[in-house]
């Protein structure tokens, strides 16, 4: 049997986990190893991706996945102590003869053997810590907590992935970095990437290490890969209260002991035990205190066969991670694991590698199971022992009940996607009807008494003509048309955040995966898409979201057929003009032609540029929880923060640019009518260009130039070019109008979207990505102009 052959409800024991390279490394370090307890929960309601709960916690995966997975029926022993889909474990009463013993405090040892340092940092040195941990384990609530408003955002090097930093509220010598959320030390996404070369380039003094006291199992997994790195590590137990709340308690000290670090209780959203936790880890990194305790193998002998194995490679590699600045144990694992990075950065010779292998096949021999398993066994095996020994579990958590009866609804095979249509519409009606439009035409105004007051006082002090334009003409209307984006985009992270923090956002994934799979994206692409028909610059800002890079650009490519709203007023102009009887049905036409033509590009992209498939679906469902107030108002001040620095900053040169084309000829005097400028002589050079789609006035042209500006100037263009609709009835025929509908829905986005392309891809996918969507409009308007002709 393979884990695609289990009925809804059904466990089984794991065999076998096929596949090779990193993404059978992330099964295994998922917890999907041999010998592990899989139950199947549910399937998308499209038959695929599956639902699984493992470890105690619930992962999905899509069918071909789990066709690599082979399975055996429980045995009676097993079945006794399987859990059930509910999360509940017979399992799960307190240890006998437990005495409670507070949490000792700082100098108060034998809670826990340390390491202590050779070299404790200096009196007045600053202090570098790192906060790690899992998804959705509380970790941004506790650096904001950590850092109040003392953080600022930026790129890791080399990466568009975000990376927050800031000092320690009350302690200013410190720096503490948030780092993606991550499973493993593997090598498998992005985000694992960059935080395991940002902890062994960047040499941390500490580690903070989050994990949710509430899924327990699987988040020790990545602590322990934490403490082979040899640099100090506390280890903060969140959401306690939750734990407690739900009749469940942690033994901190036995813990602490078993481990060989600090352990500290907190609630990040509560702010409880936060000072503990700091004072901690400003100890431990002060006095530089590693981890006691790096070697987790069992003393049976299927862990000896692993110890053995680990120290043979250990006492062979040592000069080499040494010579790489590679902690010792961390890379004996990793080699064992077949970690291509490391094994390059040890720098071996054959002769060594093939000892090494030699020792690996002995090791396989005796366990009985293939390097990557027997190393995640050896991590998973110690976990059970040390939940089983110092964990009390609740038997079901009110938020794991919570969550299954919202989920009935929200991923039930009838109702998910009628769900998701109502959430998503609710959410473009609040951010265009309502919320982001009234705050926008509330900008909007606010601009526009600033323009009038600038526009009297430039007046009033008799400054240069030239001046007084560049500032009102071209400063004030460019940059603040684009400005008045900021409420939507706002709006449109306020919702999307809250999609994100309550867990709503990895259902709608894993509901729409097998549709989106068919163009080669991953069910992920599924928002920053939808958010495209709002405002293509925060769905392209949404896109970093995506753990692949070939998905990421694939999705960002995709954004720009997303007809945005910026878009309706062309619409609206150009169907009154010349279709008024079916206005409304002209605009849902163009919507669904930018669909389907969106759809073209991704099935031939699939097929030559993003060649191979979607990143595997493999991902945690967390239990749905309500977002914390202060994580949201720093995501949207972050958000706003972002586009007003980046983005802002080339729309200001753009319309500068625009604005000297559009007033000053080719001997550079300044014109009074703009048939004579630069812009209208660029125009006229374009305008032939645009004969055979019926379009060859250089007026359109002109619309068209300063529709890249923002898509709302090609009104505003043509209306001051032909006076009104009626002028450019009488130079456009309907069939020329239906051409022009067709290339304005889909020639290239906006400065401002251009700007966001280029902070997440590059100037090189900015350039590219403008010109294929000009020749993608040019073919599509012609094909309408032709058949229309025809007709």
């Amino acid at each position: 049997m393979v884990l695609k052959d289990l009925e809804i409800g059904q466990s089984a024991v794991i065999t076998s986990v096929g596949g090779d390279g990193p993404l059978r490394q992330h099964f295994l370090d998922m917890g999907l190893i041999p010998g592990a307890m899989v139950t199947l929960v549910k399937y998308a309601p499209m038959g695929d991706p599956m639902e699984v709960r493992v470890h105690g916690y619930e992962l999905t995966l899509r069918l071909a996945e789990a066709e690599s997975i082979e399975i055996a029926k429980p045995s009676h022993k097993d079945s006794a102590a399987v859990e059930d889909i509910t999360g509940s474990n017979e399992k799960s009463t307190d240890k006998s003869g437990h005495i409670h013993r507070e949490h000792p405090g700082l100098g108060e040892g034998g809670r826990y053997h340390v390491t202590a340092g050779e070299n404790p940092l200096p009196e007045g040195s600053n202090i570098t810590f790192a906060l790690a941990g899992n998804q959705n384990c509380g970790k941004t609530t506790l650096f904001n907590q950590l850092t109040g408003s003392n953080q600022h955002v930026g790129n890791f090097p080399g990466v568009t992935v975000d990376r927050k930093s800031g000092s320690i509220k009350g302690h200013p010598e410190t720096e503490i970095t948030d780092l993606p959320g991550i499973y493993s030390m593997s090598p498998y996404s992005r985000e694992e990437i960059v935080t395991r070369q940002f902890i062994i380039d960047e040499k941390p003094d500490c580690i903070i290490n989050i994990v949710d006291a509430t899924n327990i199992e699987r988040n020790l997994y990545l602590s322990m890969q934490l403490m082979e790195l040899d640099i100090p590590v506390v280890l903060a137990l969140n959401m306690m209260d939750e734990l407690r709340g739900n009749g469940g308690s942690i033994h901190i000290n036995e813990m602490e002991e078993a481990l060989g670090i600090p352990v500290v209780p907190i609630s990040a959203v509560r702010n409880e035990g936060v000072e503990e936790l700091v004072r901690h880890a400003i100890h431990i990194a002060k006095y530089n205190e590693k981890p006691g305790r790096t070697d987790f193998c069992g003393q049976d002998d299927n862990g000896g066969a692993v110890h053995r194995c680990l120290h043979g490679i250990m006492h062979l590699i040592e000069d080499h991670a040494q010579a790489a600045g590679l902690p010792l144990r961390f890379a004996s694992t990793k080699v064992i694991e077949g970690d291509q990075q490391i094994i390059d950065a040890l720098s071996l010779s054959q002769n060594e590698k093939d000892m090494i292998e030699h020792i690996i096949c002995q090791m396989e021999e005796e366990r009985g199971l293939d390097r990557a398993a027997a190393i995640a066994d050896m991590r998973f095996s110690f976990i059970e022992a040390l939940v089983e020994k110092t964990v009390v579990k609740p038997r079901e958590s009110k938020e794991h009940i919570r969550s299954r009866k919202i989920d009935k609804i929200l991923t039930g095979k009838y109702t998910a996607i009628p769900s998701f249509i109502v959430i998503m519409g609710v959410i473009f009606w609040l951010t265009f009807n309502v919320i982001g439009a009234w705050l926008q035409e509330l900008l909007d105004t606010g601009i526009g008494y600033l323009t009038e007051a600038t526009d009297a006082a430039l007046t009033g002090w008799g400054a240069n003509d030239a001046i007084h334009s560049l500032i009102i003409d071209g400063i004030f209307s460019g940059v603040g048309s684009v400005l008045s984006f900021l409420p939507v985009i706002v709006t449109l992270f306020f919702f999307l955040s809250l999609l994100e923090d309550t867990g709503y956002m990895a259902r709608i994934a894993f509901v729409m995966d097998k549709l989106l799979r068919k163009l080669g994206l991953s069910g992920r692409s599924i928002v920053p898409m939808l958010l495209g028909f709002g405002c293509s610059v925060p769905s392209i800002m949404a896109s970093r979201t995506l753990p692949s890079e070939r998905d990421r650009k694939m999705t960002v490519i995709l954004i720009p057929f997303m007809s945005c709203s910026a878009k309706l007023p062309i619409y609206g102009f150009l169907t009154n003009a010349f279709f008024p009887d079916y206005a409304g049905l002209i605009m849902v036409g163009l919507y669904f032609l930018g669909i389907i033509v969106g759809i073209i590009t991704a099935l031939i992209s699939k097929s030559s540029v993003f060649k191979g498939e979607a990143v595997p679906f493999v991902m945690e469902l967390p239990n749905y929880r309500l977002p914390a107030a202060k994580n949201v108002g720093h995501l949207l001040w972050d958000k706003a923060k972002d586009f007003l620095q980046r983005a802002f900053t080339i729309i200001f040169v753009a319309t500068i640019v625009i604005w000297f084309l559009q007033n000053f000829d080719l001997h550079l005097n300044m014109v009074t009518d703009s048939q004579n400028s630069i812009l209208a002589a660029v125009a006229g050079i374009i305008a032939p260009l645009f004969i055979p789609l019926g379009l060859g006035d250089w007026r359109i042209s002109t619309a068209l130039i300063t529709g890249f500006m923002a898509k709302e100037s090609v009104v505003s263009t043509m209306t001051v070019l032909f006076g009104d609709s009626a002028g450019l009835t009488q130079v456009l025929s309907p069939v020329a109008a239906a051409s022009l509908l067709v290339f304005c829905l889909l020639y290239t986005p906006c400065v401002a979207a251009i700007a966001s392309i280029k902070r997440e891809l590059g100037g090189k996918w900015a350039f590219g990505i403008v010109i294929g969507q000009c020749l993608i409009a040019w073919i599509c308007a012609f094909i309408v102009h032709s058949i229309g002709m025809l007709i």
